[in-house]
């Protein structure tokens, strides 16, 4: 196959982990013949720099014509300590999520056999945890109206949610639960929030048409309690955009290392995969990062926006074996040998070639 990839390596160690992920999808592309035409382009704070805009209609124009993305991180220290800043980085994100049509986040929480020491969560909490979370990702209150009055002494963020929106990602939801272990679990906060009570409206009259899958509504609060004492009762959980943010980060951790967690943004264009770990600064340039994350969310593209299953699971597989054989980076060396960024992509590809 021809695979046009589109690549944002973004900001922080955005660079560093997406060059390991593209040793590994070159590596890929080369033992199952197919042909990667990669398109690099800038995003986030170094597109600030170069441009003035965080997401550039260049940057657009290349995403729009790739069969995937695969994106690195954005932010930077310095426009996140300055709350006057106008351009931000964070801004280039959400005009791709809108641009591309973006409009729902696919997150697995994944637990590894050999670090589920590294969990702050007991072993048997979490030995057979394995859910997806599924977050609307272009609605809700981090695209709603906001602004401040004349005197700035007040502010507001408006949280809307329109009836297809919902409809589209709990569908979504329902889908993957048909192709796991059937059983959703809607997450709101019906008894206070207006756009809350809309959704379960929305999802009471889905799940009907879904009898065979277990449905279940939770309270964001509950969620984020139950995701720590029982993270295994999850299979598919679906919310809003705000609760997905905040939830996802929140079970990044049940593995031992955020670092190790992938994420697929689907919407009505090109979908773009990423790990969830962020730019973090404070490691840029150390070649110490883990990337593992990225090469992960490379796996979810060659299995969601190609179609490669043979592909995916063998990436997948080559990840758990550097895991088992502690071919890792500081964050999970665990006291052993600590391999840096670069030598773990380097030992990836090379078990693949």
């Amino acid at each position: 196959m021809k695979l046009n990839i589109a690549v944002l390596a973004g900001d922080g160690i955005g660079p560093e982990v997406i060059e390991q992920a593209l040793k590994v999808v070159n590596a890929i592309g080369k033992k199952y013949n197919h042909e990667i035409n990669l398109t690099h382009a800038l995003t986030g704070a170094v597109a600030i720099d170069a441009t003035g805009n965080p997401y550039p209609d260049k940057t657009h124009e290349v995403c729009m014509q790739a069969d995937a993305v695969l994106f690195g991180a954005i932010g930077h220290p310095r426009f996140d300590n300055d709350p006057s800043a106008k351009v931000r980085p964070e801004q280039g994100l959400l005009a791709m999520r809108k641009k591309l049509g973006l409009y729902a986040n696919i997150r697995p929480t994944l637990v590894f056999p050999s670090l589920l020491h590294k969990s702050p969560l007991r072993r048997e909490l979490i030995e057979n945890a394995d859910f997806v979370c599924i977050r609307e990702l272009t609605g809700g209150i981090y695209f709603g109206d906001k602004g401040r009055n004349e005197t700035r002494d007040k502010a507001w963020d408006v949280c809307e949610y329109t009836k297809p929106e919902v409809d589209r990602i709990v569908r979504l939801a329902y889908e993957y639960a048909m192709k796991r272990r059937k059983k959703v679990c809607i997450v709101d906060k019906a008894n206070v929030l207006e756009t809350s009570r809309l959704w379960r409206e929305v999802a009471q009259g889905i799940e009907k048409e879904y009898p065979e899958v277990e449905t279940e509504y939770l309270f964001v609060d509950a969620a984020a309690m139950r995701i720590i004492q029982w993270p295994e009762g999850f299979d598919v959980m679906v919310t809003e955009n705000m609760f997905g943010d905040i939830l996802t980060d929140e079970a990044s951790v049940i593995s031992g290392s955020m670092g190790l967690m992938p994420s697929a943004s689907i919407g009505l264009h090109t979908s773009v995969f990423e790990p969830i770990h962020g730019s973090y600064p404070q490691a840029a340039g150390k070649n110490i990062a883990n990337p593992l994350g990225t090469v992960l969310s490379a796996a979810m593209m060659f299995e969601y926006a190609f179609k490669l299953m043979d592909e995916a699971n063998e990436i997948k597989d080559i990840v758990n074996k550097s895991l088992a054989e502690g071919v890792v980076t500081v964050d999970i060396a665990d006291g052993g040998k600590a391999f840096s960024t670069s030598e773990v992509g380097d030992w990836l590809a090379a078990q693949i070639a």
